[in-house]
């Protein structure tokens, strides 16, 4: 595929976001999903899967166990920086890394077997026309099984530092405010599927716990690996540290110093071809 084709993403994931992403965020907000994620995927039904916007390579580890060691795994996304983390850590896996734009996936139809995103779709800024790529390279009886976040209000660290960054951001927000938390209506996901052709599909919420070591760690990832970091940055680089020690007062408190445990939700959506 010619990387000239590969759209604009809606979120900077480069420089030294994808470190803090994967040190911090990785385990507290990701981990517990790709656990979850991989749970519903049978081995046996997989020959060849592709993984869509893989990240630092979370769900990746994951569905590189679970699938036999004789499947072939594609493990994709549009940001090079949050490749390379991924590479590095799972190096000693068999995992083809390639640079996919989810609206212009370079396979045959009817050639894959499952298709996995978690918590990318958001980004995309055309989301029926990824469903319907998802869709036509599908075989028959093939799986979509993607997550994406619930209510900003359902995710509370995430809630509080976005409450907190959100004083610091002129009107109008920044879209990267709203983005990761843009697709939890599970009537609108639906219908989107059904329209590029899903006729069976599954979705609902699963709560999880989010688990930091300390609450300052939880604040170091959400604010320098989540998705207004560069705004903040743009508009004066010392809000972040004020910033951070708001956030870090109020997590510590509601859920705790060390460990900081807060609830989270995700939605997980199935759809078969």
């Amino acid at each position: 595929m010619d990387k000239k084709s590969v759209s604009t993403p809606a979120y900077d994931f480069s420089g030294s976001i994808p470190h803090h992403y994967e040190q911090y965020l990785g385990p507290m907000f990701f981990e517990p999903y790709a656990i979850e994620v991989s749970k519903r995927i049978n081995p046996s039904s997989v020959h060849l899967a592709l993984e869509i916007a893989s990240g630092t390579g979370r769900v990746t580890r994951h569905l590189r166990e679970c699938i036999p060691a004789t499947s072939k795994l594609v493990a994709s996304d549009i940001s090079q920086d949050m490749l390379s983390v991924a590479k590095e850590k799972l190096r000693n896996f068999d995992i083809d890394w390639q640079i996919i734009d989810a609206q212009q996936l370079p396979f045959n139809d009817n050639s894959i077997d499952h298709v996995v995103c978690c918590f990318g779709y958001m980004f995309v800024a055309d989301k029926p026309k990824a469903f319907a790529e998802a869709y036509r390279v599908l075989g028959p009886g093939g799986m979509l099984l993607f997550t994406t976040w619930d209510k900003l209000e359902l995710n509370a660290a995430s809630h509080a530092y976005r409450k907190a960054a959100k004083k610091y951001l002129e009107d109008p927000l920044p879209e990267s405010y709203n983005l990761p938390f843009s697709m939890s209506n599970k009537n609108v996901i639906s219908s989107i599927l059904q329209k590029v052709g899903f006729s069976k599909i599954a979705i609902e919420r699963v709560n999880k716990f989010s688990i930091s070591q300390t609450a300052k760690e939880a604040v170091n990832g959400l604010a320098q690996g989540g998705s207004i970091y560069n705004e903040i940055m743009k508009r004066n680089p010392a809000w972040i540290e004020e910033i951070k020690a708001t956030v870090e007062k109020e997590l510590a408190e509601k859920f705790g110093e060390a460990p900081m445990i807060a609830p989270m939700s995700a939605v997980i959506s199935q759809a078969w071809k």
